[in-house]
């Protein structure tokens, strides 16, 4: 346990932190399990309404550090190659 006051609250900090990056990083997983799914059923307009939705919560996360920037951009590439499989597939 840290003694300097500087280090305590740095702790705090750090421990918020890790709670909201861990919300975020589960919602993203979720987010990403929904557009399987609509894909999956071939449910083309459920899956493009699931990417646009997927695909900001991606940015925001990357805007904000919680995922490295090329982790999001490479998220979203798949997601759009599996949204316009789902498309074609009709």
């Amino acid at each position: 346990m840290a003694n300097i006051k500087s280090q305590i609250k740095r702790n705090r900090q750090n421990e918020a932190d890790r709670v909201r990056n861990k919300a975020v990083r589960t919602s993203l997983k979720t987010d990403a399990k929904k557009l399987r799914s609509a894909v999956d059923d071939g449910d083309a307009d459920a899956a493009a309404e699931a990417f646009a939705h997927a695909a900001r919560q991606l940015d925001k996360a990357a805007s904000k550090g919680m995922v490295h920037k090329r982790t999001a951009a490479r998220r979203k590439s798949r997601m759009a190659r599996a949204v316009a499989s789902a498309g074609d597939s009709e």
